[in-house]
């Protein structure tokens, strides 16, 4: 047998026609999942001021995923979107107790609590990140439900993460798209589908989790040379770049290096 890619991203062909600057991609956002400055890239985050301060200088997303296991608030997402510029962009992640302990049932009362609490970033809240469990299964009723409950409270964007296979048949994608939910582009894939963004595409969210190793390994220069193709010939309204290999401190400068690309 021969070998395999190393990641999703690394078996996907760069699209025909080049490349584009980062301005030509009009909503294109790069960032990292929380805002931790390693000390191999200090450099690039010059200045005084808080960790937040300093990262909002340099990127204009990031992806808040300690809300996953932790609730915030109100006045902590406030006294962070008082840290960064007007068109700086927060994604925030939508808890477990509401994604993997009630699987998406009867979460009015959490759900409430959160929308409540990240309603205070304002015009700098980006999509609601949902990640579900592996063995999620797609249940149309009850994920109908929850999207009906979810856009009685707002116009929210939304990326949704599914990771059990029932999840990436092209009539869910449809259905998907019909409610205006992006499926997220995740690498690595666990599905042969799951690397490519799918659902509603007004908005694509590209999730870097990091390959062989998840959330340490870097992405070498050859994988973001593709990721790069693949962003700018990306025809959505909006497209986030979130790396998620921050265990080791990669995701820092893989972002760094995929915004010079642009620039360049």
């Amino acid at each position: 047998m021969g070998k395999l890619p190393s990641t999703a991203l690394d078996a996907a062909e760069p699209p025909e026609g080049g490349s584009a600057s980062l301005s030509a991609v009009q909503a294109t956002r790069i960032g990292t999942a929380g805002w931790g400055i390693p000390r191999e890239a200090a450099a690039a985050f010059p200045g005084e001021g808080s960790v937040l301060e300093r990262y909002g200088r340099v990127f204009d997303a990031v992806e808040i995923n300690t809300t996953f296991k932790r609730v915030h608030r109100r006045e902590t997402f406030q006294r962070w979107a008082s840290s960064v510029d007007a068109d700086f962009q927060f994604a925030v992640k939508v808890p477990r107790a509401i994604t993997h302990q009630a699987r998406l049932v009867g979460v009015e009362a959490p759900m409430g609590a959160f929308l409540e609490a990240v309603g205070a970033l304002g015009r700098k809240l980006g999509p609601l990140l949902i990640q579900l469990p592996p063995s999620l299964v797609f249940d149309a009723a009850v994920f109908a439900d929850f999207c009906t409950r979810l856009r009685a409270r707002g116009d929210y964007a939304v990326a949704c993460e599914p990771r059990h296979a029932s999840w990436f048949e092209p009539q869910v994608d449809g259905w998907l798209a019909e409610r205006r939910i992006a499926r997220v582009a995740a690498d690595p894939a666990p599905h042969p589908r799951a690397g490519a963004p799918g659902g509603w595409r007004g908005l694509t969210y590209y999730r870097l989790h990091g390959s062989p190793r998840v959330y340490y390994s870097a992405y070498q220069a050859q994988t973001l040379a593709v990721l790069k193709e693949r962003v700018a010939a990306d025809g959505a309204k909006a497209v986030w770049c979130i790396f998620d290999n921050t265990a080791s401190g990669a995701a820092a400068g893989n972002a760094l290096a995929l915004r010079a690309a642009f620039r360049r």
